[in-house]
């Protein structure tokens, strides 16, 4: 569609009729500018840790085991829990059974099925060692920590723990630590060395290198810090009383490097790298945070950093329909809420959290994990969702969420803007994009990750080859398209204004640096009508003529719906163009 340097607007209006169809017009009209102000600047309460040196930050270690995320008596009070029935005694049933599962699957091996990582190895020996040690300790059956016994003498042989890709190291020296900490009574003295070698030598020493190194996961301010710094300080906490020395500058180090990642929830608590990749990243940081209280009874001031304490709204907001992600960047389309939530209730005296993860659990599709059962906390049971506010607008990480109510057949409207190379790894091309939620179906879709991304070691394609990662694979408007980066893949876009009332909900982004240098003028304003409608406004200026394309995407079997039932407009005066295309979804190469 070309187009003249004047301002085009681009109205689409999306009304959910409340019947079994589903109606959308698309509208392209010329309107007159309008002009928007930012709301004002607020500034988070972002206090630092308080960090002692590396020769005192173990004074106060507790002696004993188990300390990494459990105390004294943690496993006693989980048994009264499941005893006393209920979803706790459903959650220790599923755990269970993934444990008796275990018992007849083959031991790990060393292997990269990708040819770089290690973490899905690394991954099921957590899991599994996790699993069968909480079993092992409410149920007290020798089988269960017999079978610990040998994943964890499998990988302590593996010839490293893949450092290169730290992810891997760190994962399972998590997993070391809780195999040798929350059964450090069942294991012979000569059990015990074997462990906690691999925790120093695989595991702590690696860590140290990086420490000791000038750039690396923790001088960066993604979830690679937050799961390595979590990872290491759970090994380092779990043998510091054998290792002190070591385990006295893993902890020094790790306080003082994970705060670059956790300035991130500020000031809102939203998670820049998407929904899915806040639920690893802050799991690892209650690890880290939860290990720190347990062990020494205290976490240095971390937990009030970053308005982490709010994290726990991203993801209940940021969902839509059967708590599906929005999943915008390199985030997977699957239903949201995690165990953290539980720990983060109880942490911050926020029902709202607890609440989330029990609407989950008591489904009937999800199961529960060890963590559930470690963390549980049922003070959001019976929370009137009505008393949350339907909309939520998460500064800095420039997402925004638009809701009719907290009913399952709600319309949700999610928004992302923000910063196209955010943290550098996982973001896409995909300021402005938006998903539609209505009648408990996603009916404008996010294109999700591109799994190709993640090997690039072998194609070495930029991240903008590929389709999803590109702008014309989310729902926003494209100027002059061509082979290379279709936004600025260094833009920023503000939601420059945001107005929730009982009767409509406005979020505006102006993406006037994201279609540079094409336009002087690009703002998007999403505007949710008597809590019914969205009406979607393009206000669009070129800087010369020039082809502009608008990216809309469906589920195909919706798309054809969609078409047969969108209403004909008879006023054809103001119309420029009427167009809806819905590609199919693109399958990952």
């Amino acid at each position: 569609m070309p187009i003249c340097p004047q301002s085009m607007t681009t109205n689409s209006a999306v009304s959910p009729f409340w019947s079994s169809r589903f109606w959308l017009a698309l509208i392209l009209s010329l309107t007159a500018t309008t002009v928007y102000s930012a709301p004002p600047e607020q500034t988070a309460n972002d206090n630092g840790p308080t960090v002692p040196p590396s020769e005192k930050i173990l004074t106060t270690l507790r002696q004993g085991h188990p300390r990494v995320m459990t105390e004294p008596g943690t496993f006693d009070t989980l048994k009264a829990l499941v005893r006393g029935g209920g979803l706790p005694a459903r959650i220790y049933d599923d755990v269970k059974t993934s444990a008796d599962q275990i018992l007849a699957a083959p031991v790990s091996k060393y292997e990269k099925p990708d040819g770089r990582r290690l973490l899905s190895v690394s991954r099921r020996v957590l899991d599994r060692v996790r699993t069968l040690a909480l079993v092992n300790n409410l149920g007290g059956d020798p089988r269960y920590a017999d079978r610990a016994w040998k994943e964890l003498e499998a990988a302590a042989a593996f010839k490293d723990w893949n450092p290169a890709h730290f992810l891997d190291t760190a994962e399972m020296t998590h997993a070391f630590a809780l195999g040798y900490d929350w059964l450090y009574d069942r294991w012979t003295e000569d059990q015990r060395r074997v462990l906690c070698e691999a925790i120093v030598l695989k595991g702590l020493r690696e860590g140290l290198k990086v420490y000791e190194s000038t750039k690396g996961w923790h001088r960066n301010e993604n979830n690679w810090n937050q799961v390595c710094n979590g990872g290491l300080i759970s090994g380092a906490l779990a043998v510091a009383d054998e290792e002190p020395q070591i385990a006295a500058r893993i902890v020094y180090e790790a306080v003082r490097s994970v705060p670059l990642a956790m300035q991130h929830y500020a000031p809102d608590g939203a998670g820049t790298e998407g929904v899915t990749y806040w639920g690893y990243g802050s799991r690892y940081n209650v690890v880290l945070l939860s290990s720190l209280e347990t062990a020494l009874g205290t976490d240095f001031g971390l937990s009030q950093v970053g308005a982490f304490g709010r994290s726990g709204f991203y993801q209940i907001y940021l969902s839509g329909a059967g708590r599906m992600a929005f999943d915008f960047a390199d985030c997977g389309r699957s239903r949201v809420s995690e165990p953290q939530h539980f720990w983060l209730a109880r942490k911050y005296g926020t029902p709202a959290f607890s609440w989330f993860r029990l609407c989950a659990l008591e489904s009937s599709s999800e199961r529960g994990g060890a963590l559930d059962l470690l963390w549980y906390d049922d003070r959001g049971r019976g929370l009137d969702c009505k008393t949350l506010p339907l909309d939520r607008y998460f500064r800095g990480a420039e997402s925004a969420s638009l809701r009719s109510s907290w009913e399952p057949d709600a319309t949700m409207i999610g928004i992302q803007a923000g910063h196209s190379m955010n943290l550098g790894g996982h973001r896409h091309l995909d300021l402005g994009t938006f998903v539609l939620d209505a009648l408990g179906e996603r009916w404008i879709i996010d294109s999700g990750v591109e799994h190709e991304t993640y090997m690039a070691h072998r194609h070495k394609n930029p991240r903008y080859a590929y389709y999803r990662v590109r702008a014309e694979g989310h729902n926003v408007p494209v100027f002059n398209p061509d082979k290379g980066p279709d936004q600025n893949p260094k833009a920023v876009a503000k939601i420059v204004k945001y107005e929730s009332t009982p009767q409509l909900a406005v979020a505006v982004v102006d993406l006037t640096q994201a279609c540079q240098p094409h336009a002087d003028r690009a703002v998007r304003t999403f505007t949710l009508e008597d809590r019914k409608r969205l009406v979607l406004t393009d206000e669009l200026q070129a800087r010369e003529p020039a082809e502009l394309w608008w990216f809309l995407h469906t589920k195909p079997e919706l798309a054809s719906a969609i078409m047969a039932e969108r209403p004909r407009s008879t006023n054809t005066e103001n119309l420029s163009s009427f167009d809806c295309c819905s590609p199919p979804m693109p399958s990952s190469r």
